[in-house]
């Protein structure tokens, strides 16, 4: 595109032509405060907050939308910049609701570090508030728009990400805030519960509804057996909340924190992990060779579940029945750990940590019950398991000695089940079985470099023991639906289609640790690449790598469900999906 000479606060820049005053700042690592900017999301310039004065120009522009041009001089910090950018954000802090000590977003809220650096430290403008909206009727968001900075950031998200656009703005002027259409409940549109408006959030407008003291009450109470299982995405992501680098390692610190809080158990929901892929794997094999629903998709994502029974109800022929390893696990917990260990089910508490806010509406599903029990009973997500961790007095997990999970019955997991926290992983940990169950012997190489990558799209030809079959991976709905468009009409040449509700899967959740909106701007998607590798990392250590090594897990099968696709397992490890109204107003 060619390139342009600028000057920025005195610094001679040489910028790409047709990039914005932010984009050429920060490649020279010239910060510029930005509130409604997110990075290939948001450049509206709507909260003026990052303003700079350029030289000629009569007022001054906003940087994430005025472009450079040949022999620009600018001043990001010019006192007049300061005095309006300092003007606009006591303008919004104004009509905002200051109780931050509360909020759930303290000390990692983008408008309170706005503050800090401004220098604004009293109310100068006061008057009336908007009337606030409390909403918490959905499972797994809260929305308050006593907090709302109206930055749009979630509505574009929703929007753009995931194709959907659930979120608006409603009403003009002073009495305009963000909310799904009619001012309705979460639950009451087609919503998926992703959770990516909510990480897209700059504060505690948008949050996952907290269930630590329902967990609390559940621990403290002498006759409940309160068992926690961890996704294998989580470990890739909560060491940030202690202050560690993006993607730091942290499993056997988080199981040696969880012990301390006092869980009965502590397992890795991987073996869950592996349990579908035995599942899973069986009902595709079965497809293939006795002429089933083709191609068939994943159902690991309850966010993506929840849209396709909304946006696709057509298509439910294709998803597999298979419940997702956690609930798989519950139901395990509650029926053959329950026996192997003599505890009424009634007393067994299963509490999944999760990087999903999603994963909170799925247990509450009817058709996720083992009899008259739910299989899981509550969902933390990786932010909230800080929170609770941090409640028992452990601020730094890094000092701890790593501990192992428990390791009775269901205790030992694969490499396989560890990589189903990222996009392809399932896909990749299938495959490893499949394979193998068909080639006869172990596999020599169980990496599938096909399925790596954080394209939202991704394809391959493989071969099954001398049968071709295309395979496509896809994060994120708006990269989804050209893929369920072709499988709908028809067309489509693929056998087996892993979908993940979030871009990158699991390892960027809705409830993952919140990685800022200046963060993200100058890292990119570098965050969810080094939390990938983390996953990668785990499992080139296992041992074991394919699904069905797992000891414990055949044990299982032998003892308990005869074998994958059983009678009994299809009872207990397997689901059933229906048609949602788009629209329930």
């Amino acid at each position: 595109m060619g390139e342009v000479n600028v000057i920025i606060n005195n610094q001679k820049i040489v910028a790409e032509a047709g990039e914005t005053i932010l984009d050429a700042a920060r490649r020279a690592n010239i910060r510029i405060p930005t509130l409604c900017y997110l990075k290939d999301v948001v450049k509206s310039g709507a909260c003026r907050v990052c303003l700079v004065e350029v030289k000629g120009a009569r007022a001054l522009l906003s940087a994430c939308t005025t472009p450079v041009s040949e022999g620009m001089v600018v001043w990001t910090n010019s006192e007049r910049a300061i005095r309006a950018r300092k003007t606009t954000v006591e303008l919004i802090m104004s009509n905002h609701n200051k109780n931050c000590l509360s909020c759930k977003r303290n000390l990692n809220c983008e408008l309170q570090k706005l503050c800090q650096e401004l220098g604004i430290r009293e109310n100068r403008f006061e008057g009336e508030y908007t009337e606030p909206t409390f909403e918490d009727a959905s499972p797994g968001i809260v929305r308050d728009t006593s907090k709302c900075v109206l930055c749009e950031r979630c509505v574009q998200t929703c929007k753009k990400v995931q194709g959907i656009g659930v979120l608006g703005l409603m009403n003009r002027g002073f009495k305009t805030k963000v909310g799904p259409i009619f001012d309705a409940k979460f639950t009451e549109v087609n919503c998926m519960q992703c959770g990516q408006c909510v990480t897209a959030c700059p504060v505690g407008a948008l949050t996952e509804k907290e269930s630590i003291h329902e967990v609390v009450e559940a621990i403290n109470d002498p006759d409940k057996v309160v068992i926690c299982q961890t996704a294998p995405a989580v470990r890739a992501s909560l060491g940030e909340e202690f202050g560690m680098r993006i993607g730091t390692l942290v499993t056997g610190k988080m199981v040696a924190a969880l012990k301390r809080c006092g869980f009965d158990r502590v397992y890795d929901t991987n073996y869950g992990a592996d349990m579908t892929i035995m599942e899973e794997g069986t009902e595709l094999l079965k497809r293939i060779e006795k002429g089933g629903k083709l191609p068939m998709f994943t159902s690991c994502s309850p966010g993506w579940i929840k849209y396709i029974e909304y946006e696709y109800p057509d298509l439910l022929p294709h998803l597999s029945s298979a419940k997702s390893p956690h609930m798989m696990f519950g139901a395990t917990l509650k029926t053959y750990w329950a026996e192997k260990n003599n505890v009424d089910p009634s007393k067994i508490f299963v509490v999944s940590i999760m990087p999903c806010i999603a994963k909170k509406t799925e247990i509450l599903r009817p058709e996720c019950k083992t009899g008259e029990y739910p299989d899981v009973d509550a969902v933390l997500t990786t932010r909230e398991a800080a929170r609770l961790i941090k409640m028992y007095g452990m601020d730094n997990i890094n000092i701890f000695e790593d501990e192992k999970f428990d390791q009775d019955f269901c205790g030992e997991y694969t490499g396989a089940g560890v990589i189903f926290g990222t996009t392809g992983g399932v896909m990749e940990a299938a495959l490893r079985t499949v394979k193998q169950i068909l080639d006869g012997k172990p596999l020599e190489n169980v990496d599938f470099m096909e399925c790596r990558g954080m394209a939202g799209v991704k394809e391959a030809e493989i071969d099954l023991n001398g049968k071709k079959i295309w395979i496509a991976i896809t994060s994120s709905m708006t990269c989804a639906k050209p893929l369920l468009d072709e499988v709908r009409a028809g067309t489509s040449k693929y056998t087996f289609i892993e979908v993940m509700g979030c871009p990158g899967g699991c390892i960027n959740g809705g409830g993952q640790s919140i990685i800022s909106g200046r963060k993200k701007a100058r890292i990119g998607d570098e965050y969810k690449v080094w939390r990938m590798e983390t996953l990668y990392e785990e499992d080139r250590m296992m041992p074991k790598r394919v699904s069905m090594d797992n000891a414990q897990m055949k044990d299982m099968y032998t003892e308990y469900f005869g074998e994958p696709g059983s009678e009994l397992a299809e009872k207990l490890l397997h689901t059933t999906y229906s048609p949602k109204q788009k629209f329930g107003l």
